[in-house]
């Protein structure tokens, strides 16, 4: 396995393993976090664990214009009993993206580092927020990477309450203008709304 050093770099995409781990090490630096999702690779290591980068060799990812909602779920969106802002509580969505119980996953992979970071590339322009209202109490919400080129790349979402997170993520498609949503890695959630997997080759294309 190959660890980073100080330079920005990864080994190329091929050197990956069948679970697509690229590489090992370096850090979370704004700069470095950037040219890895330009270049196709992630994050995602729990704690007490060395930073592991991926590179999978199928990408889940979503066009918006095969989006599916559900009928169920067109009933949600149209009581419209909720509010929908973007990048007004970042933090507050990452944080608890990192505290919701997920069913079958013990602890969470955003580790204190991790947040920072994403809080950092936040400041800079770079990680985006959905978030989701009942009144005043945010209740659903996403966030991720928008690489600024039609690419957004999703990250984690979280509901308090029912379908919050589905009103969230339809938000971002419906009305975010992005060419095709980054998904990362297989989900049957994501697969009912529309999501599905192309070759790596294929996705990284769409990054040039």
């Amino acid at each position: 396995m190959i660890w980073l050093g100080e330079e920005i770099e990864f080994p190329p995409h091929e050197l990956a393993t069948e679970e697509g781990i690229l590489a090992l090490g370096g850090d979370l630096s704004v700069k470095r976090l950037l040219f890895a999702y330009k270049n196709g690779i992630f994050p995602w290591f729990n704690e007490d664990e060395p930073i592991v980068w991926y590179s999978p060799p199928e990408r889940m990812i979503l066009y918006p214009e095969e989006l599916r909602v559900s009928k169920s779920m067109m009933q949600v969106l149209r009581k419209k009993n909720y509010g929908i802002t973007v990048n007004k509580a970042f933090e507050e969505v990452i944080q608890n993206c990192k505290n919701i119980y997920r069913k079958g996953q013990e602890g969470t992979w955003i580790t204190d580092e991790m947040k920072q970071a994403y809080i950092n590339l936040h400041k800079q322009g770079y990680a985006k927020s959905i978030e989701v209202w009942s009144n005043d109490e945010l209740v659903g919400g996403l966030y991720g990477v928008d690489l600024q080129n039609g690419v957004f790349c999703g990250e984690s979402m979280f509901s308090k309450k029912s379908n919050m997170s589905k009103i969230a993520f339809i938000f971002l498609s419906d009305k975010c203008g992005y060419d095709v949503i980054d998904c990362q890695v297989y989900n049957d959630h994501l697969v009912s709304l529309g999501a599905r997997e192309i070759p790596r080759e294929e996705f990284l294309e769409m990054l040039m």
